[in-house]
């Protein structure tokens, strides 16, 4: 029997079987791949996705300086320096107040605890005090046994600062490089592409760009109505720290659908604490509400039109993400995903060959939306030397 014959006596449903089975392995093989370059490389990556959320913030301002005479050059200064001051301000703000009412916490944490021990002795469960300080004693032994495990995390976690540190500023220096070139930036990248679907491949970058455009604002507008929501409510019920704990809330909604859900259970610990039971439940109340308010009304009608992403592969991003890649995988997640859907979309789907996306050079930069790619300005790319851009190579020519 030859080959052939050997081929053909095999079910077609079989060998079509085969032939799906063995290019999705290939698939799935590129794509384990490139999650291990991008672990690997995390010290690069990360900040380089960090730089495009922060440039989909802060890039439509941007254009809009420039569209009112402002040098492009100047408008990016002003704008960063203007949104990095705004961001360091509340984090220091949170920071300093829970600092400054730690002690005040502390206390009466303790006196909770002592109110607690003494409910534990006197309820029905019968709980002896003996019993309740063999159980505080095991704890602090077992702090000791671990005490070398503490000691090499503090050591990580200098570590951890240092990356953080070098992260930080290679954020920034890329956020300056995409808000001043993003659009040229874009181009030259795309020159790797066959001339034949180079322009299917900007015009995907583009429409996925504005996605990320549109899932940040409907995030800082989502987060404003929990912070405000859940602020207000700790306000009326005079909880300590309310105004930190809000903008706690507001940092955490970066997070989709369970950010804000942990921040606010925060506030209901605080709220216990300080406060008692009674004001806990009515600020857990609150905290669901808000939840409710956000997952029913505020995600389908802002963020729904901005990313169209069915929620359960929200939930399944994020938890993909913080098992990768912590906090700011989970931070990371959503608008990847966001952006990956949109620009794949946008590969598969038919075009019209005189779609404006897909125009060239200066005349595209026309058509554009000027608030869904950093357009204007000196070219990031092929500048004239001493204009403070470095000079990556000519600019793409027209094909």
């Amino acid at each position: 029997m030859t080959h052939a014959d050997a081929a053909e006596s095999v079910h077609p449903y079989v060998r079509k079987g085969a032939a799906w089975a063995w290019r999705l392995l290939v698939l799935l093989a590129f794509g384990l791949t490139v999650l291990w370059l991008f672990w690997h490389l995390k010290t690069i990556t990360i900040p380089l996705l960090l730089a495009l959320m922060g440039s989909a913030l802060l890039v439509p301002t941007v254009n809009f300086l420039q569209r009112h005479k402002i040098p492009r050059s100047l408008a990016v200064v002003v704008v960063l320096l203007t949104g990095t001051a705004a961001i360091v301000g509340i984090l220091t703000f949170v920071v300093d107040q829970f600092i400054k009412g730690l002690p005040d916490l502390s206390a009466q944490l303790t006196n909770s605890i002592e109110s607690l021990k003494n409910w534990a002795i006197h309820s029905r469960f019968h709980i002896s005090e003996d019993q309740i300080g063999k159980a505080g004693d095991a704890l602090v032994n077992t702090i000791k046994d671990n005490q070398g495990r503490v000691t090499s995390g503090a050591l990580a976690t200098a570590t951890t600062v240092t990356e953080i540190i070098t992260g930080a500023v290679l954020t920034l220096f890329t956020t300056i490089f995409f808000l001043y070139g993003g659009k040229e930036i874009w181009e030259f990248v795309t020159r790797i592409f066959p001339t034949a679907v180079r322009p299917r491949v900007r015009r995907a970058g583009v429409l996925g760009f504005g996605s990320l455009i549109g899932y940040v604002r409907a995030t800082v507008a989502v987060a404003l109505v929990d912070a405000i929501g859940i602020g207000v409510g700790l306000a009326a019920f005079s909880v300590p720290l309310a105004l930190p704990l809000a903008s706690l809330v507001f940092l955490g909604a970066f997070i989709p659908i369970i950010g804000a859900a942990i921040s606010g259970f925060v506030a209901v610990f605080i709220a216990l604490i300080t406060k008692g039971a009674f004001t806990a439940a009515m600020i857990l109340v609150i905290v669901i509400v808000v939840m409710q308010v956000e997952g029913h009304v505020l995600q389908p009608l802002i963020m729904g039109h901005a990313v169209q992403i069915h929620a359960l592969a929200v939930v399944l991003a994020i938890a993909a993400g913080g098992v990768l890649g912590g906090i700011i995988g989970a931070l990371l997640a959503v608008p990847t995903v966001a952006v990956l859907n949109t620009a794949i979309r946008a590969l598969i789907e038919p075009f019209d060959a005189d779609d404006p996306y897909l125009r060239e050079g200066e005349e595209e930069a026309e058509v554009l939306d000027p608030e869904m790619v950093p357009d204007g300005g000196p070219s990031a790319l092929g500048a004239k030397p001493g204009n403070g851009v470095p000079e990556l190579g000519p600019a793409p020519p027209k094909d």
